[in-house]
């Protein structure tokens, strides 16, 4: 959990110090990167320490461990992006050389690639894979040997000093903005302790207190080498949960930031939440579910009742995934916020979605020159709404089930479009979706109803149709062709 607020009404004296205490500490910071990348593999938890006591010196022993849990994350996270980029190359290389080795225009199969259409395409396909093979032969020496490459403030903005006209910046400006994210002015929580945090301390009244490191001790304006804010803060969203943390000493992490553009000093509280209990799936879906079908500009959402039968009509919550990162993360956000409260206001308990990852459909070996399909599926956001999701239904007491996202729009199509439309209102194609997600959530199948006795079309082996039951594997593909007519002295066979 992470709120932030605005650190307002800073004096002249009170920026000067925290530039020079995150100008410090952020030397120190990059210092200890450098360090835990040249150890690569062979870190232990024994050069950990030694790392924290030649940091301590120089900081405060509690700064020490900020700055060394810091890099250890920052390194432990490039290693991921390293796996991650190496499996990227791996899928690439393999798709290439699958469609190289067909000949040109031959036509792909289910699920796999084609040949290239001309003797054009394969030869620049095969520079491309020559490329790609030695990117990754240089990607996996690194990561066998435990070497990742790290740029403090991030590679983009470095980047940004090289095309300071593009991207509408002068010198000076992209100077400010590299020296102060390159700052650090990170103390984790300590519980127990005073307001949960001995370095960067606020107290519930929302008095900012900061432990200054040793070299700049003499800029403490309180006892005991601390520096006190003339700002005082307040959190708006979740204030009254984090003033609780406070006054019961919990442990509360705290970051103290600057924006370059607008000039404002920010403040982010963090903390753990409790582990979120599992629970039982007939007891999640027990009050019904609420479907969602994941789309690349809205969601679509059902809700359907312990049946799978849906109640009411669908809602749409539309976002626009355009512009900056910003702006994307908050267009979703503020979709999922609408969804969650649309799902309390039905009295469901649990939300259904579709467990989709198109980590191996986004790249142009897979899919060619679909240039727009591959558009259409990268827009979708799919790991990012899952990971909002989960974190933001537990905030509301809401249970998250993902199914199996296979066939859901043909299944709604042909089940279920047709019949809950309306003469003023057509069910879409996502819309039918959304009631199979859920059905599958519930242990249900797709068809609305079982299909009529086999044996006769008459009620002598019961009622013509029935509601279907919990599906087992198979029972949601095509009914099987009969080959065999049937006549009056040829029993058909048992079906």
């Amino acid at each position: 959990m992470s709120i932030r607020t605005r650190l307002k009404g800073l004096t002249l004296r009170d920026e000067e110090v925290l530039r020079r205490v995150g100008g410090h500490l952020g030397s120190l910071a990059g210092r200890d990167l450098a360090a835990r990348c040249a150890d690569g593999l062979a870190h232990s938890s024994r050069r950990w320490a030694e790392r924290k006591r030649e940091l301590t010196a120089e900081c405060s022993a509690r700064w020490a461990g900020s700055i060394t849990r810091a890099t250890h994350d920052q390194w432990a996270l490039s290693r991921r992006s390293q796996a991650a980029h190496l499996q990227s190359l791996d899928a690439a290389v393999g798709a290439i050389g699958h469609r190289l080795s067909l000949p040109v225009g031959a036509k792909g199969g289910r699920g796999a690639s084609g040949g290239y259409r001309s003797r054009a395409e394969w030869f620049a396909k095969s520079r491309r894979l020559a490329a790609l093979e030695e990117r990754r032969r240089r990607v996996t020496a690194d990561f066998t040997a435990g070497r990742v490459r790290v740029v403090r403030s991030g590679r983009t903005l470095a980047r940004t000093r090289h095309h300071l006209s593009e991207a509408g910046l002068s010198l000076q400006q992209w100077r400010q903005r590299w020296e102060a994210a390159r700052w650090f002015l990170t103390a984790g929580g300590e519980s127990g302790k005073r307001y949960g945090n001995e370095t960067i301390r606020i107290a519930p009244d929302g008095q900012v207190s900061i432990k200054l490191p040793a070299p700049l001790a003499g800029l403490a304006n309180a006892p005991h080498g601390r520096y006190v804010l003339a700002s005082r803060v307040s959190f708006a969203h979740r204030g009254q949960e984090w003033a609780d943390r406070v006054e019961a000493n919990r442990a509360t992490a705290y970051r103290l930031h600057l924006d370059t553009e607008r000039g404002r000093w920010y403040v982010d509280a963090a903390w753990q939440r409790p582990p979120v209990h599992v629970l039982p799936l007939e007891a999640a879906c027990a009050s019904g579910v609420v479907a969602v079908d994941t789309n690349a500009d809205h969601l679509a959402a059902w809700r359907l009742d312990t049946s799978g039968n849906p109640v009411g009509r669908p809602v749409r919550f539309d976002y626009d995934l355009t512009g900056t990162a910003e702006h994307r993360d908050a267009q979703l956000r503020h979709a999922l916020t609408r969804l969650l409260h649309y799902t309390r206001r039905t009295g469901a308990k649990a939300i259904a979605v579709e467990d989709l990852d198109f980590t191996d459909s986004t790249t142009r070996e897979k899919h060619g020159r679909n240039r727009r399909f591959r558009q259409l599926i990268s827009g979708i956001p799919t790991s990012r709404l899952k990971a909002r999701l989960a974190s933001m239904a537990v905030e509301h007491g809401l249970a998250l089930v993902a199914v199996d996202p296979a066939y859901t729009s043909r299944w709604g199509g042909q089940h279920w479009q047709q019949p809950t439309s309306t003469p003023t209102r057509k069910t879409s194609r996502h819309e039918a979706a959304s009631i199979v997600i859920g059905r599958r959530a519930l242990g249900l199948g797709a068809r609305r109803r079982t299909a009529p006795p086999p044996h006769h079309r008459s009620d002598g082996a019961g009622h013509r149709t029935a509601q279907a039951r919990h599906h087992g594997p198979g029972r949601e593909g095509t009914r099987p062709t009969r080959t065999a007519p049937r006549t009056r002295s040829v029993r058909p066979p048992d079906e």
